[in-house]
This record gives structure tokens, C-alpha cells and sequence, in this order.
């Protein structure tokens, strides 16, 4: 379906990231890994990813907090692969603290990473994708890019922003053959979320289906996780051919957590 697309997920060594990213191989694209570390696992897991799906990838580092590496990771990507085609801003960090006390430090990074690298690697992939006549952007935003919680202020404010930055960037391109969507998951099943639950079942002192149903899912009235799986192949439909006049939308992958 996207054979041969040249495609950048940011912070994709792991979870949503890495799972969209092998949805995207899965299906023809060659992909650009990316993290801030620079490993030799993180070479190798891409070395693994096209072993396994016959495409090329690669891993380049850079740190999503810094506009220059931002710039860089889609300059170095078009480099290595080919003019960038395919763009998922999926990097993000959290923090949680009452307004009063959260650290200003804390608040200038979520919104470097969670959405001013956004702008950048958007600003420098739009003209490649304009000349090409094609292009897909798919930013991870969350449900609390459509609702809020307390003590998430500099979360919740930067994935409105996210999808404010997606509705704008699809009026723009409009006609350039270049669609830009938002995904709002809810509670994804990820490795960072597994360590969460058995961190919450300590802190309660409840068993892991109270913990899943009652702490984490409270909100998510399926009561179920959303599958990393889910993600990716909300990722790929929205790169498709088939998805060429969704634009500018934002869509809930969430339990219905929204709904309420």
C-alpha cells in the first residue's frame, strides 16, 4: 500500500511510536526510527526492522527539545532514504502536578517536545511534500488534546495545540495533495503503561483487574485498553490513498472516553 514512501516517526524506539513505525514497514514504507539516545540497540532495531519487512531503515538520534535536531532529523532522513513523504509526530514526555507547584523547567519542556517539535519537523518536511504533490502528517495528540485533567496543565495544553497546529496545517496544504490528521488515543497497553499498573496496585493496594478498571480506565468506558496494534493501523489508513480527503481532523481512539 506504501511501498516505497519514505516515512519519520519521532520517539520510535518504543511503544505507539515504534508499533506505528512497524505498521508503516509492514505495509512497504521505509522508515526512519528516531529517539534521543543513540544506542546500538537503537541501530539495531532498525537493522531488525527491515530484515523483517524487506524496505530500508535506518535510526537517527535527536533530541525533539531542540529545534536544530528537529530540523536535522528530517534533512538527515531525506538523505539517508529519500525526500520525506510521511511524517508521525509521535514524541512526548508528561508530568503531573498542581499548577501552583509545577515547575516551570517542566512546563517549557512538554511544550518543546510534546508540540514545538511538531512545527519544526512539519516546517521543514511541507515543501519536499508540496513539490512531490503528496505527503501524509499524522500527529499524536491524545484525548486530552479534546478534553482535560487536573494536574496534567502543560499536557493538556500542548495536545490542544497539537490539534489546533493539525487543522491549520491541512487548510494549507489542501491542495497540495497533502492530508495532516490528529489521533487522540486514550490509555494505550505500552511498557511504560505495564510498569504503571503495577505501580498503581502497590499504591492502592488492589489487584491488577481493580487497578485496570478502576485507576487507570475510569475514564475509558470500554473498560480495555487500546492496542499499540490499533494505533498503527489508525496510522496507515490515514496514510492510504484511501484516507486522501481526510484532512484536518482529530480522530478519538479512546474507549469513548470522549463521548462522555
Amino acid at each position: 500500500m506504501l511501498t516505497g514512501k519514505i516515512a519519520v516517526v519521532t520517539g520510535s524506539t518504543s511503544g505507539i511510536g515504534l508499533g506505528i513505525a512497524e505498521a508503516l514497514a509492514r505495509t512497504g514504507a521505509n522508515v526512519a526510527l528516531n529517539s534521543y539516545t543513540d544506542k546500538p540497540e537503537d541501530h539495531a532495531l532498525a537493522e531488525k526492522l527491515a530484515a523483517g519487512h524487506g524496505g530500508k531503515a535506518v535510526f537517527i538520534s535527536a533530541d525533539m527539545s531542540t529545534p536544530a535536531d528537529c530540523i536535522a532529523l528530517v534533512e538527515q532522513a531525506a538523505d539517508r532514504l529519500g525526500p520525506v513523504q510521511i511524517l508521525v509526530n509521535n514524541a512526548g514526555i508528561q508530568h503531573v502536578e498542581a499548577i501552583e507547584t509545577f515547575p516551570p523547567e517542566k512546563w517549557d519542556a512538554i511544550m518543546a517536545i510534546n508540540l514545538s517539535s511538531s512545527f519544526h519537523t512539519i516546517r521543514t518536511a511541507v515543501p519536499g511534500m508540496k513539490a512531490a504533490g503528496w505527503g501524509r502528517i499524522v500527529n499524536i495528540a491524545s484525548a486530552h488534546g479534546l478534553t482535560a485533567s487536573p494536574f496534567k496543565s502543560a499536557y493538556v495544553a500542548a495536545k490542544h495545540g497539537m490539534i489546533g497546529l493539525t487543522k491549520t496545517v491541512a487548510l494549507e496544504l489542501a491542495e497540495f495533495g497533502t492530508t495532516c490528521n490528529a489521533i487522540c488515543p486514550g490509555y494505550v497497553m505500552t511498557p511504560l503503561v505495564e510498569g504503571q499498573i503495577e505501580d498503581q496496585m502497590k499504591a492502592h493496594g488492589l489487584d491488577r483487574e481493580r487497578v485496570i478498571r478502576d485507576v487507570m480506565l475510569e475514564r475509558q468506558p470500554t473498560k480495555q485498553f487500546v492496542a499499540i496494534e490499533e494505533m498503527g493501523a489508525t496510522a496507515v489508513f490515514l496514510c492510504s490513498d484511501q484516507a486522501s480527503q481526510i484532512t484536518g481532523t482529530a480522530i478519538s481512539v479512546d474507549g469513548g472516553w470522549t463521548a462522555l
